[in-house]
């Protein structure tokens, strides 16, 4: 692997699919490299809305779907460039220790200081229905508690 194919690995923008891109701007030109996912995307779009080609032909030559075609198209109309860049893999947020269930965790923590992770757990499975281990309830609870403001948390 190649300098530029580590920096963009390392990134999380190299495209695993670079052979798919057979658009001549990109075997024609240096500067235009198929490794680079964010550039593949852009130019997909930009080829679209710019140069007017059906959306069908353009997302063939760089190797994606129509349905990828749009999803690009909505990235990078709400955020620009940036939009392109892949997110972070796996959950965005709390599947089971959700806002509604920690604040119900809070109430029962106000009328009983005593409570710990245990017994919370316990409670949220008799009234939500669902089980969670109880360092994860602690866990929750302590995130609940930190600053969310990084100069809050630094003390400046």
């Amino acid at each position: 692997m190649d300098g530029k194919a580590a920096v963009l690995t390392a990134a999380g923008v190299f495209n695993q699919r670079a052979s798919a891109v057979v658009d001549p701007l990109f075997s024609s030109s240096a500067f235009f490299d198929p490794r680079d996912l964010v550039q593949v995307k852009y130019e997909m779009v930009r080829r679209v809305l710019v140069d007017r080609v059906p959306v069908t032909v353009a997302a063939a030559a760089f190797g994606f779907s129509r349905a990828s075609f749009y999803t690009a198209a909505a990235a990078l109309d709400a955020a620009g460039p940036a939009g392109l860049v892949p997110g972070k893999p796996g959950p965005k947020g709390p599947r089971k220790l959700t806002e509604p269930v920690m604040d119900r965790v809070e109430q029962w923590r106000a009328a009983d200081r005593s409570l710990k992770g245990r017994a919370l757990a316990k409670l949220i499975a008799a009234e939500f229905g669902f089980p969670v281990h109880p360092r994860s309830v602690e866990r929750a609870l302590t995130r609940r508690r930190e600053p969310h403001d990084p100069e809050a948390a630094t003390g400046r």
